[in-house]
């Protein structure tokens, strides 16, 4: 016979509560339920799990064993169902780097005042979905290339490039910068999800790379002044740190800002999401 869910249930009820009398209360059930329960639980497992008189019932080193592991199962279970039953009253909103920069912050106030019944959650994964590939959100900000085979997608804005300098560089004096000039320094790259890449110059004129892993590295690097880096304007509002400054890249193409999500699983509220935020990078170009 399997062990079930209501086997454990009755199990914890009957320790917590000290009785098979309690335990029928609590569980709804009658007492005579409650013994056949935990009987079929210690025929399934073949030991004994409880310590049985006719006032209590404490249980034995095997019941504490498996008592200790029925919480934790009935706890995952709980969760689960509370993950599964939340998922239309809760949005998860995953990037790689800034989120949505300079609009983050305009973003979760006018999405809390017209949609009070979806909590707003943002998670940062490092990764080139932002997170959706692995499960940790629901949609996804990113800006880097997109399956579009496995994912549907809303083009929401434009960000200009900028270099991001050492705060000491002689460059920091400048007001802007080109590729051409850029080149010419060693060049900073997240190789993981990152928007930069050596496409953005001629296949003889590339740059010198160095490769980091995440923002906070890449910054690490950027810092010391050996080398520079180029990215998206939404770095600017949400990665500003002593020692950085950012030179505007005038001769950049800009980067494409989009919302991913699972084709065939989309969120109810997507929608609404790509709405706002196309909203917002609207406003910020007019």
């Amino acid at each position: 016979m399997d062990v079930e869910l209501r086997h454990l249930r009755c199990l914890v009820a009957i320790v917590d509560t000290g009785t098979f009398t309690d335990a029928a209360i609590e569980l709804g059930v009658s007492q005579a339920a409650v013994s056949r329960t935990v009987l079929a639980l210690e025929r399934a497992l073949g030991v004994r799990l409880l310590h049985r008189t006719s006032r209590t019932c404490t249980p034995t080193t095997a019941g504490v064993q498996v008592l200790a592991r029925a919480r934790h199962l009935l706890a995952e279970v709980d969760d689960l169902v509370r993950e599964a039953t939340t998922g239309h009253t809760r949005l998860r909103l995953g990037h790689a780097w800034s989120a949505m920069g300079g609009h983050t912050n305009e973003f979760q106030r006018r999405w809390a005042d017209r949609h009070p019944d979806v909590e707003l959650h943002l998670v940062r994964t490092n990764t080139q979905t932002g997170g959706l590939a692995e499960g940790a959100c629901d949609l996804a900000v990113v800006r880097v290339g997109i399956d579009a085979h496995r994912y549907d997608h809303a083009t929401v804005g434009h960000e200009r490039r900028y270099c991001a300098l050492a705060a000491d560089d002689p460059w920091a004096r400048r007001r802007s910068l080109t590729l051409d000039e850029i080149r010419q320094r060693v060049l900073a790259v997240d190789h993981r999800t990152g928007t930069t890449t050596t496409d953005l110059w001629p296949p003889q004129d590339r740059p010198e790379l160095e490769r980091t892993p995440d923002i906070d590295d890449w910054l690490a690097a950027i810092s010391t002044g050996r080398c520079v880096g180029i990215t998206p304007q939404s770095t600017l509002t949400q990665y500003r740190r002593d020692g950085i400054v950012y030179r505007l890249v005038r001769d950049a193409d800009p980067v494409p800002v989009h919302l991913i999500w699972r084709r065939h699983d989309p969120h109810p509220a997507t929608s609404a999401a790509v709405a706002l935020l196309t909203e917002l990078y609207a406003e910020a170009v007019r």
